[in-house]
């Protein structure tokens, strides 16, 4: 695969995310797709999964844990078997109703018309602050 039919792949899973459309997402990964996004424990969907059951995971606690405002991807570099993405996002953490703005790089490996490997980086500890819960000093 050249790094334009690879980029246009990558092109279609944010166009179907975008849309909500998780399964057309989940239909484009290989069934041994690594999925990474950092963070600690406070951010519901960071970690490191494996599979389309993985991917799937990662979708449902993102989905249950952010409301979306914005998703922009921006910028996107293709070089070999790798897709980078530079972008942004704006939401708020569910649970504390705390806005979250972000931008981000999304690093995606394709193999054989499908992808392999996602990998998240961005501000994982704003993220993780968006989720934690302020605690009233007792005096």
């Amino acid at each position: 695969m050249n790094e334009q039919t690879n980029t246009q792949l990558i092109r279609q899973a944010y166009e179907a995310f975008g849309r909500g459309d998780v399964q057309a997402v989940l239909g484009m990964l290989t069934d041994d797709v690594e999925w990474y996004t950092p963070g600690p424990a406070e951010i519901p969907y960071a970690g490191k999964r494996r599979g389309r059951d993985g991917a799937a995971e990662f979708f449902r606690l993102l989905g249950e844990a952010d409301e979306t405002l914005a998703f922009e991807p921006r910028e996107f570099f293709a070089n070999g078997d790798k897709v980078v993405v530079l972008g942004s996002f704006q939401g708020r953490a569910r649970s504390t109703g705390k806005m979250i703005e972000q931008d981000w790089v999304q690093v995606f490996t394709v193999r054989n018309g499908k992808i392999a490997a996602f990998r998240e980086f961005y501000d994982s500890a704003a993220i993780a602050a968006a989720y934690r819960h302020e605690s009233a000093a007792s005096h």
